[in-house]
């Protein structure tokens, strides 16, 4: 009887060698890291300023990251001058500003992307052509508007002028979203017994609230940091706005720059809209990526 010899497989040997470097990647982390120090750099520099105590702001060489921190400069800014007025005034005309424009605006890009109205695209052209047209070229125009009206020192002189700025982009957004929903859902709601006011309140407003807060914080956001109107129509110390208070700011004399206050007021006028968009993070996100599908 003969054996029959065992095959044993043959293993093939790995063969030595380094393992090849993600370049890309480590290249594609370093210079998101960049761009990230490059644009919180600033941000962080005022803030570490607003705590600094003054020994260590005019200390030469500068001081970046100090060992004492203090509180005096916010607290100066709240005894010194009535901030607490100055962020209410921002954030009534703000708030008020931006539902003005979204109220106005929604409905306007409905009729713009549903319902076709006569001489449509040259609405839609000239609403463009406003938009990419300088806000700053308006101010001798709106300045006689607002000395005819006599809307000096009031509220109105600020809220209108900034619902008729965003007004422009707030359509063109909201059309792209309108006109990418369903036109069947239309139809079933029509079927239904709803009239157009009824359609777009419940059912097609609810649908595009990521466009709706996108939009809204970007007019937010435009209400809230505009300078050159509210230096000019608000001359009443208790009706202005933050960016007008911060670029007021004294110190105790003329040779005296109050670098302390100044970034305390700064990081004060910032922290609303940082807080706002952390707060609607996730539908920004959703609102800009349905607004890249439809792009």
């Amino acid at each position: 009887m003969t054996a029959t010899p065992e095959v044993v497989p043959i293993t093939p040997r790995r063969t030595g060698g380094a393992k090849k470097i993600p370049w890309r990647k480590i290249l594609t982390t370093i210079a998101v890291t960049l761009v990230v120090i490059f644009c919180l750099a600033p941000v962080m520099w005022q803030v570490l300023t607003s705590f600094k105590v003054n020994e260590d702001i005019a200390a030469v060489p500068t001081v970046y990251f100090p060992t004492r921190y203090t509180l005096d400069h916010y607290i100066e800014l709240f005894v010194r001058r009535p901030f607490w007025r100055y962020i209410l005034n921002s954030a009534f005309v703000s708030i008020v500003s931006t539902a003005l424009a979204l109220a106005l605006g929604a409905p306007a890009s409905y009729a713009l992307a549903r319902l076709r109205p006569w001489g449509g695209k040259v609405i839609l052209a000239g609403i463009l052509i406003v938009t990419l047209f300088p806000g700053i070229l308006l101010f001798i125009g709106l300045l006689e508007i607002i000395q005819q009206l006599g809307w000096g020192n009031n509220y109105l002189a600020l809220i209108v002028p900034y619902t008729a700025i965003n007004l422009p982009l707030t359509i063109l957004v909201l059309r792209s979203f309108f006109e990418q929903l369903p036109k069947d859902l239309e139809d079933s709601a029509r079927v239904d017994g709803y009239n157009t006011f009824q359609m777009l309140w419940q059912i097609l407003l609810p649908m595009t609230l990521p466009a709706l807060v996108t939009t809204g914080i970007l007019t937010f956001i435009f209400a809230w940091n505009e300078f050159i109107f509210a230096l000019t129509f608000m001359t009443r110390e208790e009706l202005k706005t933050i960016p007008v208070a911060a670029a007021q700011l004294g110190g105790a004399s003329v040779f005296e720059i109050p670098y302390g206050p100044i970034a305390a007021a700064t990081v004060l006028g910032t922290l609303p809209l940082v807080l706002l968009v952390l707060f609607f993070q996730r539908k920004i996100v959703q609102g800009l990526t349905a607004g890249a599908v439809k792009g």
